[in-house]
């Protein structure tokens, strides 16, 4: 299987190299980013693609210095909705039924009760469904990156409320997750490329229940 040989190859790659990755691969890992599954299909996240030096250089003091920021060829700050409103839904209930080609009133019993589900939920356990859903797009992304031989550094370590006033993701009702830095592995200086891939031994990580 391509995909479990690209996951073998992938690890979080502590140095890159500087250079550049071709516009079309960048393009094709956040199409797999987009195509993601999330909870009712309403893609509570977005992406930001960077690839300006200047503003890469701004970001790297806020996620503690982390060499990778500056020299990734491309970071995706993937970015989930602060809350779930009538508008944020509406809108895209709007837009799928439009491209299915149904009236908007198809599915307003779902929307209604869904509605009621989000809505009974406090604002901090909206945003974090709506981050779990931002996850799941992010997990797609290392995949995507890794069949295509792109090396990926998923990153938590940085100040998020200060990316989200950098980047203006707070005007906007969102909050910053994660980041990938994508580039290619240096060929020295990187302490972690050739050391082997662990994981937790099976027997411990896989409960089987026939």
């Amino acid at each position: 299987m391509e995909l479990l040989d690209a996951l073998k190859w992938r690890y979080a790659t502590k140095k890159m190299s500087g250079k550049a990755v071709p516009q079309e691969l960048v393009d094709q890992i956040v199409e797999a980013a987009y195509l993601a599954p999330t909870s009712s299909g309403l893609q509570q996240f977005e992406i930001i693609v960077i690839s300006n030096q200047e503003l890469k250089e701004k970001i790297q003091p806020i996620a503690y210095n982390q060499s990778q920021i500056v020299d990734a060829s491309h970071l995706l700050v993937f970015a989930s909705w602060d809350g779930y409103t009538d508008e944020r839904i509406d809108r895209m209930f709007d837009h799928m039924n439009t491209e299915r080609g149904l009236p908007l009133n198809a599915t307003d019993e779902y929307k209604t009760g869904l509605k009621a589900n989000l809505f009974s939920l406090t604002k901090e356990q909206q945003a974090a469904h709506t981050g779990k859903q931002s996850y799941i797009s992010f997990g797609i992304a290392l995949a995507a990156a890794a069949e295509l031989k792109v090396d990926a550094t998923p990153m938590e370590g940085f100040v998020a409320a200060d990316l989200d006033e950098l980047l203006g993701l707070t005007a906007k009702g969102l909050k910053s997750q994660t980041i990938i830095a994508l580039g290619y592995r240096a060929e020295e200086g990187d302490w972690l490329v050739n050391m082997k891939k662990v994981r937790q031994p099976k027997e411990v990580f896989l409960t089987e229940i026939k």
